[in-house]
């Protein structure tokens, strides 16, 4: 029988079991996938620690790339054998084995490796709605400020919005890691562990801050976070790294600048399939055409994933992270 990654209860790291699970055939409308690789993102351990809450048992993981091994009545888009890649529900990418509705995925181009396709889907595609779909987008010519700029997402972000023409001020933990995030088009760097990094927007802005904030720590960053940006800015809070926030008095918005804040999903912005299928399109011709870079940082086996997640939540990882059944 496959194995799959499960937790019976939430917690830290330990509660992820490495199980054999019964795989059947794909119902009408889905297909069964031949795991090639798994993506590790962050909104993994909220499920595991049950910040988000999750039934139980439960297998873990939103992404991955795969092989069609099986269709169910009714699929017409994909047929055995298609390279194939997710960034969404149901939950369960951490196996050897998955059925997965086949509107929920999209082809992987062959110019595009399964390593690259796991370490990227979420990650692009929440890129992509960050810089391309909300409400206030970045023009070319603004600075705008990334929280974790050498993480996955920050990676991504960093060279998607050079691509565009936008200037990205980043904050990481390392010098390492400003290193990085310069290499991957960030044009300045703020190390978070040894400076203030409201201080150093206002001196790089010369005073004038900047229009949006993307924000994945969540708690530790909110406060200075709002007082970077310039009057009617935004906030973007699309993680809790640091933990989730709460108790928010909403007239800090008004007294800091009539500021707006959004707290949006992937899931919102990929609902419609065509909005999945274009915005993995648009993706995979930024990567190919090379303007975006993907690899891997890191790889661990699918049956190590306890030791992954005690990684990214040390902060020792960079970048996209991949676990390989």
């Amino acid at each position: 029988m496959p194995h799959a990654i499960r937790f019976h209860k939430t917690g830290g790291p330990e509660v992820l079991q490495w199980e054999e699970v019964a795989i059947g055939d794909p119902g009408p409308g889905e297909v069964r996938l031949d795991q090639k690789a798994a993506g590790l993102n962050y909104l993994d351990t909220y499920h595991r620690s049950g910040l988000y809450a999750m039934p139980l048992p439960s297998g873990v993981g939103m992404e991955g790339s795969a092989v069609v091994e099986a269709v169910g009545v009714g699929v017409t888009e994909f047929k055995v054998g298609d390279r194939v890649a997710y960034a969404n529900g149901p939950i369960g990418s951490y196996s050897e084995k998955k059925i997965h509705p086949a509107d929920r995925l999209v082809k992987l181009p062959d110019a595009i490796s399964f390593e690259q396709g796991a370490s990227m889907m979420l990650q692009g595609l929440t890129v992509r709605y960050l810089l391309r779909s909300l409400l206030l987008v970045p023009k070319s010519g603004d600075t705008v400020l990334v929280h974790a700029a050498a993480g996955g997402i920050g990676l991504i972000a960093c060279q998607w919005a050079k691509a565009l023409g936008i200037n990205v001020i980043g904050t990481v933990s390392s010098e390492e890691k400003a290193k990085l995030a310069k290499e991957h088009g960030c044009t300045h760097t703020i190390n978070y562990t040894t400076e203030d990094f409201h201080a150093r927007v206002m001196e790089i802005t010369g005073g004038k801050k900047v229009p949006i904030v993307y924000d994945s720590i969540g708690k530790d960053t909110w406060v200075k976070s709002l007082d970077c940006l310039q009057v009617r800015g935004l906030m973007v809070s699309f993680g809790n790294a640091s933990g989730p926030v709460d108790g928010v008095n909403l007239g800090i918005l008004a007294a800091k600048g009539s500021l707006s804040v959004v707290r949006p999903t992937l899931a919102s912005f990929t609902a419609k399939r065509e909005e999945l299928v274009n915005g993995a399109k648009e993706l995979f011709e930024h990567v190919i055409a090379g303007r975006i870079k993907v690899e891997p940082r890191q790889q661990y086996a699918l049956k190590d994933a306890a030791q992954a997640h005690r990684d990214i939540e040390a902060r020792k990882t960079t970048g996209s992270t991949i676990l390989v059944p």
